[in-house]
């Protein structure tokens, strides 16, 4: 008797994204240059159009597929902007968001060091899809993050 299939394969996690885009050739190569990601798994449908694909970032797994209209299956570009944003955790957020941006993602929110402890930026890729690139740069208590969430936003109330 063989070993048990897993139900949970190989390098994967409980919960994979799939991301929905036009052009899902395209997208994977965007990804390629803006992320580092690494091509696993592409499967063509019968029109040529990318019915699956699997690519790994770091150490984690992003499903996509093209849009397919006729059954509901749409992209942001179709909804008209994303429900859903992508954190990324990197080792250095400017080089990752940098590259991102050089690779054609327009800049959403621009990097700050942030009152929980992390340097953060936002970008959009050209397929629609939010991106937030981080770096844990300090580690704090629950306290501490409070205390600065609260000179933060009170800050902004006050247009600083």
């Amino acid at each position: 008797m063989g070993n048990p299939v897993k139900a949970i394969p190989e390098g994967h996690h409980t919960i994979t994204p799939q991301l929905i885009v036009r052009d899902a050739s395209r997208a994977i190569e965007f990804y390629k240059q803006a992320f580092g990601a690494e091509e696993q798994v592409r499967m063509p449908g019968p029109g040529g159009e990318i019915m699956h694909a699997s690519l790994k970032i770091g150490g984690s797994v992003l499903f996509l597929c093209d849009e397919f209209l006729e059954r509901g299956v749409r992209s942001p570009e179709s909804l008209g902007g994303a429900g859903v944003s992508l954190h990324l955790y990197v080792e250095n957020t400017d080089q990752a968001f940098n590259r991102a941006v050089s690779a054609g993602a327009q800049v959403k929110m621009p990097l700050e060091n942030m009152f929980w402890g992390d340097r953060y930026g936002k970008v959009t890729d050209p397929f629609g899809h939010e991106w937030v690139i981080a770096t844990h740069i300090e580690d704090l208590t629950p306290e501490e993050i409070g205390k600065r969430g609260q000179a933060f936003f009170q800050a902004m109330g006050q247009g600083k």
